[in-house]
């Protein structure tokens, strides 16, 4: 079993292309999830090299070091909280990441601040933010479900933390819609 670590893959719909990628280079995956794809078979450098030049033509990246798979697992790991699981965290969110990677949190949060140039905590809510943006947009929540839905313990949380990251209050930014949301991978 050879296991193959991926950058970029956030959705379901990464999964997809990923899986496509492999298959049409006649490699069939055992599993693909988020991050991650599960080769029954060792594939040699040359095949390994054209799959990366694919990979990287649909907008994803092959992960070789130790220190960018643990970046990317966290990555991986929030945003699957903020997009799929509502945020309802049982636990703070360094006890998750914890409970997730089986590495003391300060590891963790030094690793990611040295790397990506940011918190743990700030990439966090930006992606909250950038999904508050999104529902929004979508303009079939209130305000109220929203917040309720990210697990702010308030609306007046949630405004202040949006008007904090956006500049707006998201009263206005519903107002003025132009404003352009950011790709997940450019957070």
């Amino acid at each position: 079993m050879m296991k193959l670590h991926i950058k970029n893959m956030v959705c379901s719909r990464c999964k997809i292309v990923v899986k496509s990628v492999f298959e049409n280079m006649g490699i069939n995956p055992v599993s693909v999830d988020l991050g991650e794809v599960e080769l029954k078979n060792d594939i040699q450098e040359i095949q390994k090299n054209e799959l990366l030049k694919k990979l990287h033509a649909v907008g994803f990246d092959l992960i070789d070091d130790r220190k960018s798979k643990t970046i990317d697992k966290i990555k991986t790991l929030i945003i699957d909280l903020v997009q799929n699981k509502n945020n309802h965290l049982k636990t703070n969110l360094s006890e998750f990441l914890f409970q997730e990677l089986h590495q003391d949190y300060n590891t963790l949060s030094n690793l990611f601040s040295e790397v990506e140039n940011t918190t743990i905590e700030k990439y966090f809510i930006n992606l909250k933010i950038e999904k508050v943006k999104e529902l929004i947009i979508y303009d079939e929540l209130s305000l109220s479900q929203i917040a309720y839905s990210l697990n702010y313990s308030s609306v007046s949380h949630l405004s202040n933390q949006f008007k904090k990251v956006t500049g707006f209050s998201p009263t206005h930014f519903k107002n003025i819609k132009t404003i352009k949301r950011k790709q997940i991978e450019d957070l």
